[in-house]
């Protein structure tokens, strides 16, 4: 069971992983016609009004009700849905070009900050392999990301300001993807449902007062109709699709090894690429392999650790009548 279980959340986390990896090219094209701002509020608001539909249908109207949550919905709606979204690709756009695969390859940090963050409070050190499994995923990335060019690193020197976007919003998602854990009690389409509300809340308040200041420009009907099937796209598989086999993914494996797949964000990004003509180089090659190797050795080593934690936790000790029971350490 416990091998279906991580299994399944791999293959879960896995597709998100890949959906974002397509999402940076797509999000591309839109952003040279719609601002980052509108951009990111339009396709929430959209993925939020299917997920609520959704939800409604599945647990009824009672599902929407907070239950004295309500700040941390709102807390990690904001850090996933505003933070992140509305940083990322504001940073992306600023960049231009490269700020397609500067976007992509930043999510590779995301491992890294989530051991960080996960040390910090819970005062706990991280075991060993992961930390050793996240190092050979960002050797791997690195070898992707670079191409044995250190150019990379003087275009990041260059653009200080929209990288520090770039990276505030992936400590958001960071932030979202562990605070599933405090609501193991909800379904995975409730959570992502009230989070996705909130957070589109919150965008639209940001939109409102940017335009109010005329700090964002308001998108015309034929301007949103000029990037339909980039938006379809975008809710459809990187957005909708995208969140609820993460945040399945994530509950099945738990955030810090869910988040290891994050590294096939930038490597599905450079697939495309190839597919549509760029001839991929044996440092991407091989970086990939070891990302791949990082994945599979951590999840082997949590299968191997899981069940003799377990075992170890069940002892037997004989009860009043004398007879041996099985009983938690």
């Amino acid at each position: 069971m416990l091998k279906k279980q991580i299994v399944i959340g791999s293959i879960l986390c896995l597709i998100a992983s890949m959906s974002w990896g397509a999402m940076f090219p797509v999000a591309h094209i839109a952003l040279q016609k719609i601002d980052s701002f509108y951009f990111s509020f339009i396709r929430y608001a959209i993925v939020a009004v299917i997920l609520s539909v959704m939800l409604l249908i599945k647990e009824g109207k009672s599902a929407f009700r907070f239950e004295g949550r309500g700040k941390s919905l709102l807390f990690f709606g904001t850090v996933a849905f505003s933070v992140y979204n509305m940083c990322v690709f504001l940073g992306q756009h600023l960049m231009g070009e490269p700020g397609t695969v500067a976007a992509s390859i930043m999510e590779v940090l995301m491992p890294m900050i989530s051991i960080v963050v996960l040390w910090i409070t819970t005062k706990k050190a991280p075991k060993k392999f992961m930390i050793t499994s996240v190092a050979i995923a960002l050797v791997g990335a690195l070898l992707v990301i670079t191409n044995g060019n250190m150019e990379f690193f003087m275009m990041a020197g260059q653009h200080v300001f929209p990288l520090l976007l770039i990276f505030a919003g992936v400590v958001g998602w960071v932030l979202y993807s562990m605070g599933g854990v405090r609501f193991k009690d909800w379904s995975i389409l409730r959570y992502s449902t009230l989070t996705c509300i909130l957070g589109s809340v919150v965008n639209f308040v940001i939109v409102t007062l940017a335009s109010s200041f005329q700090l964002v420009p308001v998108p015309t009907f034929d301007t949103i109709l000029s990037i339909k099937y980039e938006m379809a796209f975008m809710v459809l598989l990187p957005g909708l699709a995208a969140l609820l086999c993460w945040n399945s993914g994530l509950k099945l494996l738990s955030p810090s090894n869910g988040l290891l797949f994050i590294n096939f964000v930038p490597i599905t990004t450079f697939v495309i690429m190839a597919f549509q003509g760029y001839q991929i180089s044996n440092y991407e090659f091989f970086g990939t392999l070891l990302i791949i190797f990082a994945i599979i050795r951590n999840n082997m080593y949590q299968r191997k650790v899981i069940p003799d934690q377990d075992h170890r936790a069940i002892t037997t000790k004989p009860d009043p009548t004398g007879n041996m029971v099985k009983v938690a350490r």
